[in-house]
């Protein structure tokens, strides 16, 4: 295999792959080695366990894209990524630490805890509570909106900063997902009473619909969401992900971050809110797009 022998020892490096060590890692894994024996052979020939896991991974990543491409399906883009590489259990978001509870690789899903107090969640349903209506759904045929029978829900949404409470929140999840503050879409805050439900779904926006492209122009795809829960409900209420079987309970404080780095199936992000069994269900919403949102 290709040497490593200028690769210093100590650091990632930020240097071009070349075709030789490209090339022995596409016919490699076509020969049916697992990523962790390439691994294994790279470190045994010299080189840095960082900088070969970062070389597997840009190759893979970028193969498997260009299958997918080949395949019909939309070009990967860039997501938002919260810096956990060193599996830290806290995240210093500027004025306070949230907690690391849970990370899923494929689909990347991580729940985080304390990204709010009690108090700051109690204070975003005070002031939501005057202006809650029956919740829509973006309406991609024509770019509009409209009620959907599959989300039965009240909610509103605040202009990005309208308020103290959803400036600072949305400064902490700029931090806290590496992902430029005017990139996010206004903040949503839903209520869901007993029985009420929000069916499985993807947040990207269908690239087939004619009312895309419309969408689109006010910030690109989006690439990310976070669901943040505000209150406690007695029964139900979790946040479900059918595709690997993963159910979120809903915690106050607590938030659960997925990206989608293309707007296919593909990316296993689909995803709804179970019926609420008992008490009621409060969340906030905030979707991340490619560009600024405007």
């Amino acid at each position: 295999m290709p040497s490593s022998s200028s690769t210093p020892q100590n650091a990632k490096v930020q240097q071009a792959i070349s075709a030789e060590l490209r090339q022995w890692i596409l016919s490699q894994a076509q020969a049916g080695f697992s990523a962790p024996s390439l691994l294994k052979s790279m470190t045994e020939s010299g080189w840095n366990e960082d900088v070969a896991i970062d070389a597997l991974e840009l190759v893979l990543r970028e193969h498997l894209d260009q299958v997918a491409v080949q395949q019909g399906q939309p070009a990967s883009t860039a997501v938002p990524e919260p810096a956990l590489d060193e599996s830290p259990l806290l995240v210093d978001v500027g004025d306070r630490e949230v907690v690391v509870l849970m990370e899923v690789a494929s689909p990347r899903v991580v729940l985080f805890g304390n990204l709010l107090s009690p108090e700051e969640c109690e204070a975003l349903i005070a002031a939501a509570e005057p202006r809650m209506a029956r919740s829509k759904t973006v309406e991609t045929r024509t770019g509009g909106e409209e009620v959907n029978a599959s989300r039965t829900s009240d909610g509103m949404f605040f202009q990005r900063g309208e308020i103290d409470i959803v400036q600072k929140l949305e400064a902490r999840i700029a931090k806290l997902v590496n992902w430029p503050l005017e990139n996010g879409e206004g903040l949503q805050i839903l209520r869901y009473g007993p029985g009420a439900e929000y069916k499985p779904h993807y947040d990207y926006f269908d690239p087939a619909e004619p009312g895309t492209a419309t969408i689109l122009k006010r910030g690109g795809q989006r690439v990310g969401t976070l669901v943040i829960y505000l209150n406690n409900p007695t029964k139900g209420g979790g946040t479900v992900f059918p595709d690997i079987h993963l159910e979120v309970g809903p915690r106050q404080g607590n938030a659960v971050f997925f990206s989608y780095e293309r707007p296919h199936p593909s990316t296993k992000t689909l995803h709804g809110g179970s019926p609420v069994v008992e008490g009621e269900k409060w969340i906030a919403t905030k979707w991340l797009r490619q560009g600024e949102f405007v």
